[in-house]
């Protein structure tokens, strides 16, 4: 009896295991669920990006080293719930090979945004991070301490606005402290696909 009742516990553990979902995990990416869920005791905040998660067909475009803007590149921009359902992770895939990604975690403590910031072309060690939040027309805004190439202090500043279930748009672009300077550097329009 008790040889079979070990076996049964054995086949189950065996089985949760295969099917990559337990009750434990039931927030992560499954069949059911291509881009996760929200896992209910996350901080409320990771409804900031609930609009995104998905995939989007983008164009993503961006300054040449002559400051002129390059021609646009296609992509596919992936977002999904990580970390059971308790942080966000995206990733880009584009045309050219520049692939990207960020692991987006909401930071109780100061009740910010910390994204980092990963990519195919520069990978860095430390990983980039922005801090940010929700403004109060809905734009997400992000920011990273980045003086200028002529030492000027500022920051790399990035918006998501014109959020909807239709798509976003993106922008980057370099700003003075008090905002009076704002260089755009890189911009994505997106539209959402699943």
């Amino acid at each position: 009896m008790l040889e079979r009742l070990i076996t049964i516990s054995l086949f189950g553990i065996l089985s949760a295991g295969l099917t990559g979902q337990t009750t434990a995990y039931s927030y992560e990416v499954s069949k059911e669920n291509l881009f996760g869920l929200p896992n209910p005791d996350a901080p409320e905040q990771l409804k900031d990006f609930a609009l995104l998660i998905g995939e989007c067909d983008c164009e993503s475009v961006s300054r040449k080293a002559n400051q002129t803007w390059a021609d646009p590149v296609e992509m596919i921009w992936k977002f999904k719930y990580i970390m059971n359902g308790t942080a966000i992770q995206d990733e880009t895939l584009k045309a050219d090979g520049s692939h990207t990604g960020s692991i987006r975690q909401f930071n109780i403590e100061t009740k910010k945004w910390q994204v980092h910031f990963y990519a195919t072309n520069n990978p860095s060690s430390p990983l980039m991070t922005w801090e940010g939040k929700r403004n109060e027309k809905g734009d997400i805004i992000l920011y990273r301490n980045n003086p200028s190439p002529q030492g000027t202090p500022g920051f790399y500043k990035i918006s998501f606005y014109n959020i909807k279930e239709t798509g976003f748009d993106w922008l980057g672009e370099w700003v003075n402290p008090e905002e009076t300077i704002q260089y755009p550097l890189w911009k994505i329009f997106c539209k959402k696909r699943v």
